[in-house]
């Protein structure tokens, strides 16, 4: 069974105990603009523990909020009572509800397009804020008073931001006013939200839309600041023709489309060294910002409440961002080590991107492309010919030198100098490691 017709199953439970129940919000947006909704939401007069006793699977997830999770076929569905907000405590949440009809909770929503109700078995849209129309014209427009919709959530702000930018829509200039009178009341709002919000818009169908209404509203100097500092940082024409170092970060995420998590925030992040690198000499000069830029960016996500192992990939990113420039003149050895990075692929992916955004050379990227077509997973990362144990049975005492004999036979083994045990064993003797 389909999410949609168990959750239409759903709708037809609650009918058939005398309650009524639409699909609510994205999911009718989303059919509306012709696209599959990940996920179905229904609202209904049923309170919640009404909802416990007609469904065998229920989860009370907000149950005094009027909300509650159904599950059927293994699926989460959230089935929300038809609710007003009792005034906002915390810039999040409201301090109550009170329950009411399918009209009222309309009003109490954030944006028109997100406040359309559809009866499934009537097949009609029910709308009472004009959600239509602004789908037809492709805008985003709050519900009511922008100021009053944003002080009760403040991260409908970057919700706004987000919808804009995934769904392709332009912010109606009374809700754009309100973003940008209210934009400091971001930080009410805790860092794992406004992690999550930032995460769909940059991997939504357009990251560098996503990243421009964030400048433009205010936003981003307020929750990526170091990103806001990138803006008017001068960069050598010869190799940056495109303009400062912001510009050119809005011209890599231009080119992403849905792009993965680790991709488009090493992207967003590949350069926040340069503002504090920044030397005149002979021309413009960044020494060291991809070492500087990866404490600032792993200080980011740490803030930010990213998973560890997601900020290490894009820490590695970019702090590695510039040996791209080098892997020409690389030996043997290193170039194959730089191949077994586990953001390798990534990595190649950015420095394309990079420089397209950029001077267009992209004859490194094409080195590497036939470097990792002609060569076997084998011979990026062969089989290690000797142990710790072969080197202690040499008579190599225990110790730091085991480490560093061990590396000492990878590199030759990685520059094609040693293929057998026995080749290792007797170069290690011959070279009498001390």
């Amino acid at each position: 069974m389909s999410k949609k017709q168990s959750a239409l199953q759903i709708i037809h439970t609650l009918r058939s105990h005398g309650f009524q129940a639409y699909f609510v919000g994205g999911c009718v947006r989303d059919l509306l603009l012709k696209k599959n909704p990940k996920d179905f939401d229904v609202a209904t007069d049923a309170r919640p523990a009404r909802i416990a006793k007609i469904f065998p699977r229920t989860i009370p997830v907000g149950a005094k909020f009027g909300v509650m999770i159904v599950v059927v076929d293994g699926e989460n569905f959230e089935v929300a009572a038809f609710r007003a907000d009792k005034g906002y405590k915390d810039g999040r949440h409201p301090a109550g509800v009170r329950f009411t009809d399918a009209r009222e909770d309309a009003l109490r929503r954030d944006f028109t397009v997100n406040g359309l109700f559809y009866d499934p078995v009537e097949k009609r849209v029910l709308d009472w804020v004009d959600g239509q129309k602004d789908l037809k014209k492709k805008v985003l427009r709050a519900i009511g008073d922008p100021s009053k919709r944003f002080n009760e959530d403040k991260l409908r702000m970057l919700r706004a931001v987000r919808f804009a930018s995934v769904l392709g829509f332009k912010i109606e200039p009374k809700t754009f006013r309100a973003v940008k009178k209210l934009n400091k009341k971001i930080h009410e709002v805790s860092h794992e939200r406004i992690r999550d919000e930032l995460i769909k818009m940059f991997t939504g169908p357009h990251p560098g839309t996503a990243l421009t209404l964030l400048d433009r509203s205010g936003l981003l100097k307020e929750v990526l600041p170091e990103v806001e500092k990138m803006k008017g940082v001068a960069q050598p024409k010869a190799f940056h023709p495109e303009g400062d170092v912001f510009v050119h970060t809005r011209l890599l995420l231009e080119q992403l489309k849905s792009p993965a998590l680790v991709l488009v925030f090493a992207c967003l992040l590949h350069d926040i060294g340069k503002p504090d690198t920044y030397r005149r000499s002979d021309r413009i000069r960044f020494n060291g910002h991809d070492r500087v830029g990866a404490r600032i960016a792993e200080r980011i996500l740490e803030r930010l409440r990213f998973p560890n192992d997601t900020k290490d990939q894009i820490v590695a990113c970019v702090e590695g961002h510039m040996r791209f420039k080098d892997v020409k003149q690389m030996r043997e050895s290193t170039l194959k080590k730089f191949l077994q990075r586990v953001t390798f692929e990534t990595e190649l992916a950015q420095h394309r991107i990079d420089c397209l955004a950029s001077h267009g050379d992209l004859s490194n990227w094409h080195f590497l492309k036939r470097k990792v077509k002609t060569l076997t997973q084998e011979q990026i990362k062969p089989k290690p010919l000797l142990s710790g144990r072969d080197i202690l049975a040499l008579g190599y005492p225990e110790g730091p030198l085991i480490g560093r004999i061990l590396r000492a036979v990878e590199e030759a083994q990685l520059e094609d100098e040693l293929s057998s045990k026995e080749e290792a064993l007797a170069w290690v003797k011959k070279k009498g490691f001390k």
